[in-house]
């Protein structure tokens, strides 16, 4: 996980900024991305989800909209801004893995034998 937060981090994104990022693009639900929602994903309060969101879109990394249906409701949405981060952070992590990748495979053999 270090890894990750210093990649991040060099692309100027926090860890649990990092982390929204790929919760809102990961979400696969038949509504929208909420901030509510996003809360219960990252395992934080609804009030640390909302300033959470607030620095990401004064960041423009996120839009978030009123839903139409349920005033007390915001749904969020990656930027194009956001999607290039993210775009650049895989392969990043992608050159990570496949650097570590020999290594993990012996140490998933060793595990192995060990069984």
């Amino acid at each position: 996980m270090d890894f990750s937060a210093s990649a991040a981090q060099q692309e100027g994104l926090p860890a649990q900024q990092h982390q929204a990022l790929l919760t809102i693009r990961g979400h696969r639900g038949f509504e929208a991305m909420t901030i509510g929602a996003l809360a219960e994903r990252l395992l934080i309060a609804p009030h640390s989800a909302t300033e959470l969101v607030g620095r990401l879109v004064a960041a423009g990394y996120v839009s978030r909209t009123t839903d139409l249906a349920d005033k007390r409701k915001q749904t969020l949405a990656l930027t194009e801004k956001a999607d290039a981060v993210l775009k650049r952070l895989t392969k990043t992590h992608i050159a990570e893995i496949k650097e570590l990748a020999p290594q993990l495979i012996d140490i998933l053999r060793d595990l192995q034998r060990d069984l």
